[in-house]
């Protein structure tokens, strides 16, 4: 018999954290456990204002879980895509492991992965500094809205002219603007464009050859997105919330690979409870974008290793069992 607790936890950032989108200073993130009297294992979701959700509707979808509850299998019917989902699959996920004995990550430990850096909206001058921080690094992500774009790259590869380069737009931009940025955006050496459409509009992609690859990110959520998409982008990035859980994100990513996209791997900004099971989706993603502990300005006890823009698992991380 299994036991459910599920409850609200609210991590305070180390800076605010800015997209085209809003403002956030705390990471409100749901976390689960589930019990079998001798074993628990642990969940972390953050729920997704972008689609309606709340810490509240989150918490309700949970509490009202009848089904799907033992098995993951089940858990993909009994409750939509999105991070309610999300906290009982990786929860689930967990116990297995625990139950079993076995670590999850036995052939990962000892291995690092590059991560991005995010670099928020700011004013040119401030978003130099910051990525000036990570000029020696390999990957960097640039969040920007339809303002002072040019202004901006420029002066974040004026101090970090080295790194890869994801700019990711959180859907602020149009049409008309990609079409006057794109030869700039080649020129500033912009490896990944991530959602410059809103999802809605993102049809206007059908005929429009954009200079540098395009990936999906709110316009891609599961496997059931993809056909849509492959005439729009070139990647589509796995996040466990919007996928539901690692069981969904585990499958999109195959079908993905299948179909010819190429694989980046996100988070929100969460703790490294929630974004050590992403950790599962590395291998043979072309980029991840997993610094959302970076932000958290206390993470949990055997977190992410995080360093020099690569991450490790501890010797025993707090999710994945044993």
């Amino acid at each position: 018999m299994l036991t459910l607790n599920a409850r609200h936890e609210s991590h305070a950032l180390v800076a605010p954290f800015r997209i085209a989108r809003g403002v956030k200073t705390a990471a409100d993130v749901v976390v689960v456990e589930i019990t079998d009297g001798q074993h628990t294992g642990l969940g972390e979701a953050v729920p997704y204002a972008r689609y309606g959700e709340t810490i509240e509707s989150v918490l309700a979808q949970i509490e009202a879980i009848t089904g799907g509850l033992t098995d993951r299998t089940l858990l993909q019917s009994a409750l939509p895509a999105g991070a309610a989902r999300n906290a009982l699959d990786c929860a689930l996920w967990d116990l297995e492991a625990r139950q079993k004995g076995q670590s999850i990550f036995s052939n990962s430990h000892g291995l690092s992965f590059t991560t991005a850096m995010t670099v928020g909206i700011d004013t040119p001058d401030a978003m130099a500094r910051e990525a000036r921080k990570y000029c020696d690094y390999g990957l960097l992500k640039i969040k920007l809205d339809d303002e002072q774009v040019i202004e901006r790259l420029t002066a974040v590869r004026s101090v970090a002219p080295n790194p890869k380069l994801i700019v990711d737009p959180n859907e602020s931009w149009s049409i008309d603007l990609l079409r006057t940025l794109d030869s700039d955006l080649k020129r500033l050496g912009v490896d990944l464009l991530e959602q410059p459409l809103a999802a809605d509009d993102d049809f206007a992609l059908d005929s429009f050859d954009c200079s540098v690859p395009i990936c999906a990110d709110e316009s891609f959520h599961t496997s059931d997105d993809l056909s849509d998409l492959k005439n729009r982008y070139d990647a589509v990035n796995i996040k466990l919330d919007k996928s539901g859980g690692l069981t969904q994100a585990l499958a999109a990513k195959k079908d993905a690979e299948a179909m010819g996209f190429t694989i980046m791997v996100g988070c929100m900004v969460a703790t490294s409870l929630a974004i050590i099971p992403a950790i599962m989706l590395a291998d043979g993603a072309a980029f991840l974008d997993l610094d959302g502990p970076a932000w958290i300005k206390k993470d949990r006890d055997n977190g992410l290793i995080m360093q020099n823009g690569t991450l490790k698992l501890p010797s025993m991380p707090l999710w994945g069992g044993p």
